[in-house]
């Protein structure tokens, strides 16, 4: 399968800004994803996410889906262990109307304690309560009548007609961290989400996990995976750095507050220097050294869509779109390339 790329439009930003200003700079940057030619376009889920502003990920992919006509729209990830599966089902299947049947429903399971202290079910039962979910999501768009009596959910025998325009669904792609997740991802979805917040190394070694977890399910490997990324490019990395460094290392330092860091496999967690944070982590530099790291991550995982994080919280909106241009214009054409001749 060739190589697809797509963005995730930034959903949070800092406390105070004018946020019809935010909606209206990532509006603009969904129709030059369009016009730089990327394949998808993508937004996250979260709740109560202090010290961010964090809108929500259906309505704004639905009026940016409107700006960019043909890309796959997707949820990279909604937190599903926080919903009812009806309503996560009925929405997603409207966004799949909306957009002529090219959306994705990603999923998570989540991390945060506030999150679950509110919405979700108690500690303990979270996992088995999102697998349900999962499984009753795919009843829900494949089924004519449907009756389902689960340990979370109850559903009496209704008729679907709240269907989406896929068939016979939109695909389910799951994120995951830890090694039992990632396993849960080989039985239950249709792909893995590889996350954005390990090293390389520990990737490789989860690819496995997860090679090993499809075999054990009598599962093949997804024709498309895609891998979420941190990654800027500038004309220099030292102006790389110095433009997206400080940004990155705000978010990461959010995520270490928020709990992120204990759900990965890697026990030094986010809270490192800079230098060590990125290593393997990020992509950050120039056209050519960006290449040559996504280049190494396809021939290393197998991935084959990268969904790209060019923006973080506080950064102005003329810096992503630099780095954007320079991505679709010197990057990705190279990547291709490379990809053209290895199949030769």
């Amino acid at each position: 399968m060739p190589l697809r790329f797509g963005i995730v439009v930034v959903p949070e930003h800092r406390a105070g800004d004018d946020m019809t200003v935010r909606m209206a700079e990532a509006i603009e940057q969904a129709r030059l994803c369009a016009e730089l030619g990327f394949d998808s376009l993508w937004a996250g889920h979260h709740y109560l996410t202090d010290p961010y502003a964090y809108v929500q990920p259906v309505p704004l992919l639905a009026r940016l889906a409107a700006e960019a006509p043909g890309l796959t729209i997707g949820t990279s990830v909604i937190l599903l262990g926080l919903q009812h599966p009806l309503r996560v089902a009925e929405e997603m299947a409207t966004l799949d109307l909306i957009t002529g049947g090219r959306t994705v429903l990603g999923v998570g399971l989540g991390y945060r304690a506030i999150e679950y202290d509110i919405l979700g079910p108690p500690r303990g039962s979270r996992a088995a309560a999102f697998e349900e979910a999962v499984r009753l999501v795919e009843l829900l768009w494949t089924s004519d009548e449907l009756e389902f009596e689960g340990r979370f959910f109850h559903v009496p025998r209704v008729r679907v007609v709240n269907r989406p325009a896929q068939r016979p669904r939109p695909p389910i792609w799951m994120a995951a961290n830890a090694d039992s997740a990632v396993r849960r991802a080989a039985r239950l979805a249709d792909a893995w989400i590889v996350n954005n917040h390990s090293t390389l190394e520990t990737l490789r070694r989860q690819m496995d996990v997860y090679r090993e977890a499809l075999a054990a399910a009598g599962r093949p490997f997804p024709p498309e995976l895609p891998i979420i990324k941190e990654i800027y490019v500038a004309e220099t990395r030292e102006r790389a750095l110095r433009e997206a460094g400080p940004f990155i290392a705000a978010k990461y330092k959010s995520f270490q507050d928020w709990g992120q860091d204990r759900v990965i496999p890697e026990r030094a967690g986010f809270a490192l220097p800079f230098e060590e944070l990125e290593r393997d982590r990020f992509i950050i530099g120039d056209p050519t050294q960006c290449a040559a790291e996504l280049a190494r991550h396809v021939e290393t995982l197998g991935v084959n869509h990268f969904i790209f994080r060019v923006q973080w919280p506080g950064m102005p909106a003329e810096f992503a779109a630099r780095s954007l241009g320079l991505l679709a214009g010197k990057v990705i054409p190279t990547l291709r390339d490379k990809r053209d001749l290895a199949a030769c």
